[in-house]
């Protein structure tokens, strides 16, 4: 039997500036898809309210102190972390599923939602610390992102990826990612710590951005 393989993600958040073309390009894919398998008559994108498969976060912190000679000096920062659904090796989400719905694809290591076995009990996105199923409420089941796995299938990137003017997403699968760009710098605020789900996850970390999980401080606003 063939080794599973397993696609993951890398963010350069040196790169990413906050415009938010991969969250957009993203949720134009969905209400597309959700559409198209749904009612391929209707018009327009369904409303889709609070669902948002990949979000733009921006993180900022640093504060001023007054020296001895009156004069202020400041360390405040802001950087952004584009994320998504980090297809985990040990994904929290499908532990947590009482129905099989969520699971993972051996093909690519995917993580995807059986809409037919799904309940929208919502035990998947309690147990996820990066928000990634989220519930339609509109047709009371759980949705993701399933890493655009028909676009994998033509050998295209995700929409997220090519949407992105500067650059600063890729995907692939992780031993092309780790030899391209090797294993990033580990999780940064506001990320949870990586050892929860061991996501396939690979960052390049911004020159302010700090350890994932930290607590801010309360100056850190």
């Amino acid at each position: 039997m063939t080794e599973p393989t397993q696609y993951g993600f890398y963010v350069d958040s040196t790169k990413c500036t906050g415009c938010k073309a991969c969250h957009v390009s993203c949720k134009d894919r969905q209400g597309n898809e959700i559409r198209n398998n749904t009612n391929p008559e209707a018009n327009g994108v369904p409303a889709l309210n609070g669902v948002t498969w990949r979000r733009v976060y921006e993180y900022g912190g640093g504060q001023w102190t007054e020296g001895q000679n009156g004069c202020f000096e400041q360390s405040v920062f802001a950087y952004y972390m584009s994320i998504g659904c980090n297809h985990c090796s040990e994904p929290v989400c499908v532990k947590a599923c009482p129905t099989g719905a969520m699971h993972k694809r051996r093909e690519d290591g995917l993580v995807h939602v059986a809409q037919d076995l799904c309940i929208g009990c919502e035990s998947c996105a309690r147990a996820c610390p990066y928000d990634a199923p989220q519930i339609d409420r509109e047709r009371k089941v759980m949705t993701k992102c399933d890493g655009c796995f028909e676009r994998i299938a033509e050998g295209r990137k995700p929409v997220c990826v090519e949407s992105c003017p500067l650059r600063a997403l890729d995907f692939d699968t992780m031993d092309n990612l780790r030899a391209k760009y090797g294993n990033g710098d580990g999780h940064i605020a506001p990320l949870p710590p990586e050892s929860i789900t061991s996501p396939n996850l690979i960052i390049k970390a911004n020159v302010h951005g700090g350890q994932g999980g930290d607590i801010l401080n309360p100056t850190e606003v």
